[in-house]
């Protein structure tokens, strides 16, 4: 159970606040001023801290201001008084998550604690993994949901074993990324960790390439080369694109693969291979195999050890923590300090099939962190094809009837509905029409829409 701390010196204030937060199955410590305040939280260790901005003894603002030199992520909500905006900014400048202006909508109150408290478990899971799955170049391994904690947890079991490994997935899915923490957390990590992209060299430079050349092999060999198996002994050689390997070539990397040797074109002498092969394909082998164009022994000495990598489509729950990653790795290289991903923002990018996988979703995040003011993500900054891709199963729900419709009926209708739904809260109600507070306040005064009762304080 979460704990709220709550820190007001109106016991009606406290008494309202605490009987909510108990209906939402929160645990409630209430503190009546800033001091007794502060001792609760270095006592209870509540998991947000909500504080009214004028308190005796010690107000609130000072009691942020030691929360934060103590921790610095644990969220804080301040709620100030009506139409104090400088305590608001001031206190969204010493850290404080979010703030409300009394009178507020207790609903509202509700939501931004939620809110916050997601965001906080999203940041521990970051820094769990951060600590979990080991560093490639500028990217990390990001994923809670229970097919990537799978994938984490066979990496565990075999990164430390010579078995050949056979990485397989859609083109973007984080395949090398996978052969990194593979190499990083094995015995071998200190050794050479060298990248063939078998697609991308020529398929008559690619022997000489795996596994070099004598002087003198062929025309232009003035000098022995070493190959990437030289350049791989006692560390691991990732073979990328494996499933683009020609027929030749897939004999002679059986036979490293059966016999740990090989030798260099134009040369007669065995050299030893003490090289752990991790190889990785966005094709099915298996088909290649009925086809005649992949050797069925070879698959079978490659995949020792399979690990598919499923598409993101596949695995949406990961993407808010991949959308809070890329931005604050691209807001930091930019300088723009941290930007918050607004709901709607972030539920169009939960909508998007993601045809290029996380690749695609970090140049979008990329983008958008470029195009960022104000310290925010919003929905308008994303690419049109995206949020076109997001809603592309929603085209023509509503049909038109042949009698046609009144517009402003239709929308002042729906409106009302959202409104009743949610019992007038106009937080939910906007969300639930996907628009924001402001646009719904002015259609509900367009359309003279008004609540006999409103829950708010």
């Amino acid at each position: 159970m979460k704990k709220v701390l709550i820190a007001d010196d109106e016991k009606n204030m406290r008494w309202i606040l605490e009987k909510k937060l108990k209906e939402c199955n929160f645990g409630v410590i209430e503190a009546k001023d800033g001091q007794e305040a502060f001792e609760f939280f270095l006592e209870k260790e509540p998991d947000l801290v909500v504080l009214d901005y004028r308190m005796p003894k010690v107000d609130g603002m000072e009691v942020l201001k030691r929360i934060r030199t103590l921790n610095e992520k644990v969220p804080v909500i301040m709620i100030t008084a009506h139409g104090n905006t400088d305590a608001a900014v001031e206190a969204m400048k010493l850290g404080a998550l979010d703030y409300l202006s009394k009178p507020f909508d207790i609903n509202e109150l509700m939501l931004k604690i939620n809110k916050a408290l997601q965001v906080d478990e999203l940041n521990k899971e970051v820094d769990y993994l951060r600590n979990v799955i080991s560093e490639t170049k500028d990217h990390r391994i990001i994923g809670k949901s229970k097919k990537m904690c799978e994938i984490f947890e066979l990496i565990e079991k075999v990164a430390d074993t010579n078995a050949t490994i056979l990485i397989t997935g859609e083109s973007g899915t984080g395949k090398e990324l996978i052969a990194n923490a593979i190499h990083n957390q094995s015995g071998r990590k200190n050794k050479p960790y060298i990248r063939v992209n078998c697609g991308a060299i020529p398929e008559n430079l690619l022997e000489s390439e795996l596994f070099g050349y004598e002087k003198g092999a062929f025309t232009g060999a003035q000098n022995r080369k070493p190959g990437r198996f030289d350049r791989a002994q006692g560390g691991t050689l990732f073979l990328d694109e494996i499933g683009e390997l020609g027929l030749s070539l897939q004999v002679k990397l059986l036979r490293v693969l059966q016999e740990k040797e090989f030798e260099r074109v134009g040369g007669i002498e065995s050299i030893k291979a003490d090289v752990r092969i991790v190889a990785a394909t966005n094709r099915s082998l298996e088909k290649m195999v009925e086809e005649g164009d992949f050797r069925e022994d070879l698959l079978y000495r490659l995949k020792v050890i399979p690990i598919h990598i499923p598409p993101l489509r596949q695995r949406k729950e990961d993407i808010p923590l991949l959308v809070e990653s890329f931005a604050g790795k691209y807001a930091k290289e930019l300088n723009k300090g941290s930007l918050i991903v607004e709901n709607d923002a972030l539920e169009i990018l939960m909508n998007y099939d993601y045809p290029g996988n996380i690749r695609e979703l970090e140049n979008i995040i990329e983008r958008t962190v470029i195009l960022a003011n104000e310290g925010y993500i919003k929905a308008s900054l994303l690419p049109k094809e995206v949020i076109k891709g997001a809603y592309s199963d929603y085209d023509d729900v509503f049909v038109l009837p042949e009698t046609g419709i009144v517009l402003e009926e239709v929308e002042k209708s729906l409106v009302r509905q959202a409104l009743e739904k949610v019992g007038w809260n106009q937080t939910q109600a906007a969300k639930l029409l996907g628009i924001s507070r402001h646009a719904l306040i002015y259609r509900m005064e367009k359309f003279n829409l008004q609540a006999d009762n409103k829950s708010g304080l």
